[in-house]
């Protein structure tokens, strides 16, 4: 198809524009503070977007933009690890299939290793289990001039275990602290009391949640049926968790309202593009380092 263009006739000559290519068209303006859950705010997981209008206009303009939001945070991790003062925790919680570990691979592609850790927090081990629900996350903590990502965290305690409260009779609780009216509250408490610490000590903390929606999973899992170069990616137990998306979309509805705060926010990136998601999360964590300096 011929390119549509426009021509103005002016006295003596004629202006013709052709039209500008993808790559090149000016971007939206990547505000990801929109994204912010504001403490006090009530949270309500429904009238959250899973996606919104794409900051780019091509793939080849997307991967222009995600080159340059990596090498400016590169430059800053740089600083980071110079000045040896604060740390930047990024943590990452989603449904299956949201994409977290493309994710973190596509943001911190170009960081330096030396100065990143990414830890994945599956089931816990035995060990883990008798401790306390903050200890293995707490082991993985960056240090300071560090940035940390946890694929997963101690959020697990307040999500996957309230929709599956068998878990949490497994963890060796006292009786005491497994009634169901408080231990939740309880948690949350906890977990707002020891991200408090760390901020005081110069841990800077984000946590995004990848807010999926049920239909675009679905695809993503038909995807990986399919699609034999995806097919490692698919597991039983994923289908099986879908029965349960009601029980978790409240589960994290009440974790965001309880536990988004002002030193340590929770930011719904909006998850069904992709690229999108990168975007948001690539600006928000470059922002949140630049911040210090």
């Amino acid at each position: 198809m011929t390119p549509r263009v426009a021509a103005f006739v002016y006295p003596q000559k004629t202006v013709t524009l052709l039209p500008t290519p993808d790559d090149e068209r000016p971007t939206m303006s990547i505000k990801s503070k929109e994204f912010r859950v504001v403490e006090g705010d009530k949270v309500n997981i429904n009238k959250w977007p899973t996606k919104v209008e794409p900051y780019y206009a091509s793939k080849k303009q997307l991967k222009k933009m995600l080159r340059a939001h990596v090498k400016e945070m590169s430059e800053l991790q740089n600083l980071l690890y110079a000045s040896n003062r604060y740390a930047v925790l990024l943590i990452f919680q989603a449904m299956d299939a949201a994409g977290k570990d493309s994710a973190i691979k596509h943001v911190m592609s170009g960081v330096n290793p030396q100065g990143c850790q990414v830890f994945s927090f599956k089931h816990p081990s035995l060990e883990e289990l008798d401790h306390d629900f903050l200890w293995r996350t707490a082991r993985a903590l960056p240090e300071r001039g560090r940035i940390g990502i946890f694929n997963r965290s101690h959020y697990e305690e307040v999500l996957i275990v309230r929709v599956h409260p068998e878990l949490l009779r497994a963890e060796g609780l006292p009786d005491e602290a497994l009634d169901d009216k408080t231990i939740w509250r309880a948690r949350y408490r906890s977990i707002r009391h020891f991200e408090a610490h760390l901020h005081r000590n110069g841990t800077r903390i984000v946590k995004f949640f990848l807010h999926l929606s049920k239909e675009e999973q679905r695809k993503r899992f038909l995807a990986r049926i399919e699609e034999p170069d995806k097919n490692w990616k698919f597991s039983r137990s994923d289908v099986e968790e879908r029965k349960y998306w009601d029980d978790y979309m409240n589960a994290y509805e009440a974790c965001l309202n309880a536990t988004s705060v002002r030193h340590s926010p929770w930011y719904v990136v909006p998850a069904d593009d992709k690229g999108n998601a990168r975007l948001i999360i690539s600006a928000r964590a470059k922002d949140e380092i630049s911040d210090d300096y």
